[in-house]
């Protein structure tokens, strides 16, 4: 098992900047893929973005492509997400998750979950 801690979350401006970071326990870090998903009120979840577990691929949604990136530390066991030109439509609160097998960007895969950090884009 894996447990999943997010940080970096807050307020900010429309066209800023923040970078979420997920702290995962365990030593076996570097076996599981990491996402990075949201769900703002009323919404459904969404993947954001997914690494492979070495980091060799990336996976982004259309929404976030070329604004956000995700990237990982496997001696550190942490993965990123850094969020550029923030719009207000990223308002919500955002999720790091760890996937065992699987495709890495296919959300059900992923098993284990972070119990989330705010983010909000305020206008």
């Amino acid at each position: 098992q894996v447990q999943l801690v997010e940080s970096g979350g807050g307020l900010v401006q429309a066209g800023g900047s923040l970078r979420l970071d997920c702290a995962a326990s365990g030593r076996t870090f570097s076996s599981y893929a990491m996402g990075w998903f949201r769900q703002a009120p009323g919404k459904e979840r969404e993947l954001v973005a997914a690494i492979t577990r070495s980091g060799g691929a990336t996976y982004y949604a259309e929404s976030v492509k070329g604004r956000f990136a995700i990237s990982r530390d496997n001696a550190k066991n942490t993965v990123y997400l850094q969020m550029n030109s923030l719009k207000p439509e990223d308002t919500a609160v955002y999720y790091c998750a760890a996937a065992w097998s699987g495709t890495y960007y296919i959300q059900n895969n992923y098993d284990y979950w972070g119990r989330g950090t705010q983010v909000t884009v305020s206008s």
